[in-house]
């Protein structure tokens, strides 16, 4: 256990006292990017505010925060739980099994973990964790990424001690007294990247304008359906350099599709694990407009193309996309359209100059780069209050 005290904090959750000792979170995440990687912003803020704190991840290993919290520095554990379809199918029938048994996992990770506190960024292992430490009398914090909550986070809202949202939208959907709108936790290392050694990992030049296109971790059918129907006037006539993350489920019938290597100036990738360098060398995005999606662009200042997926609950990526074309910080597509609109919508912006500072000003006014810290300096004064 370190001896030194804790570092200072900012006054919207005052100092640490120099008393205080180790300081357990437990941080239930998983299922998208758009949970895990906020819940892992959370934890570097944490250790950066104070050393001695013992972090531990819970989720579920068939999902992605099963290799992309270890590889952040955290160890993880899980639980067996999974969504309930709202339709008929064999996986409901053993939704009941699973709910019994990651409430009895989740109770044994508890007592032997024993946390301060308990934060919930959404996700299917963030509902028995968050239920069951709430029973027991462990402070839980609830962090709500999108302008309509998920399922999860609204029912633990009820008995979360605080909650912090992203959109003020959302705050319609939780207690009043608890809610504090405080943005999208987004990681520092984002914005930690020299431009000249951004350009030479891609083997791009920085003479060229450069395309980034982000269909979320999973990928996006529309997106690369309009990608594949326009890519030789996007490549070719417009002369852009491109990186397009595409998803793993389309990344092999792509590859055959189009043959990436008859294009030099391409690079078709499953996954982008390199999003600081590919957020710099992109003068236009184009992506899904989910709250981690919007929440990044805006703190790297990146102008975008935000195409809301029509398959999310209370249509909330058109609010979010919404919001970022009233600051004018984006442009909009709606799904359907975007194969015949995704040509002259990126030859509007992207070779004016003018233009793509405006918008790069507008996303970069919407970031909210202190969002992991707010959340982290009340999550120590409960944990003071917890475990005095």
């Amino acid at each position: 256990m370190h001896s030194a005290a804790a570092k200072n904090i900012s006054s919207q959750g005052g100092p640490v006292s120099a008393a205080m000792s180790e300081v357990k979170v437990l941080i239930a995440a998983g299922g998208t990017g758009g949970h895990v990687y906020p819940a892992i912003a959370i934890a570097d803020a944490l250790r950066e505010t104070y050393d001695d704190t013992d972090i531990l991840f819970v989720g579920t290993k068939d999902h992605m925060e099963w290799e992309t919290v270890p590889k952040a520095g955290y160890n993880i554990t899980s639980i067996w739980i999974s969504g309930f379809h709202r339709r008929l199918t064999v996986k409901n029938l053993i939704f009941p099994v699973k709910l019994v048994t990651s409430l009895v996992q989740s109770l044994r990770i508890l007592n032997r973990f024993k946390p301060d506190v308990v934060i919930s960024c959404g996700g299917y292992a963030a509902g028995p964790i968050g239920w069951v430490a709430t029973q027991k009398g462990i402070p839980l914090v609830v962090q709500e990424q999108n302008s309509y909550p998920g399922v999860t986070n609204r029912i633990l809202g009820k008995n979360a001690e605080y909650i912090f949202t992203a959109f003020k939208e959302a705050d319609h959907y939780f207690p009043i007294e608890k809610t504090k709108l405080a943005g999208n936790p987004t990681r520092k290392s984002l914005t930690a990247i020299d431009q000249q050694q951004a350009y030479k990992n891609f083997g791009f030049s920085q003479n060229k304008k450069t395309l980034l296109v982000l269909g979320g971790s999973g990928g996006a059918k529309s997106i690369n359906e309009a990608m594949l129907h326009n890519i030789e006037k996007l490549h070719d006539e417009m002369g852009l350099q491109i990186i397009w993350q595409c998803g793993k489920r389309y990344y092999d019938q792509l590859r055959s599709d189009i043959r990436p290597q008859a294009y030099d100036q391409l690079l078709l990738k499953d996954f982008i694990h390199d999003m600081p360098a590919a957020y710099e060398v992109a003068d236009i995005v184009v992506s899904r407009a989910g709250a981690l999606s919007c929440a990044e662009l805006a703190l790297t200042g990146n102008a975008s193309i935000l195409v809301p997926s029509p398959n999310v609950a209370g249509d909330h990526q058109t609010k979010n996309a919404q919001s970022m074309v009233q600051e004018g910080a984006a442009k909009m597509a709606p799904d359907n359209e975007l194969k015949d609109m995704l040509p002259s919508l990126i030859g509007k912006v992207i070779h004016d100059k003018n233009k793509l500072k405006q918008m790069n000003n507008a996303a970069k006014s919407l970031a909210r780069p202190e969002a992991a810290k707010t959340i982290a300096n009340k999550v120590f004064e409960l944990a003071k209050q917890h475990n005095p």
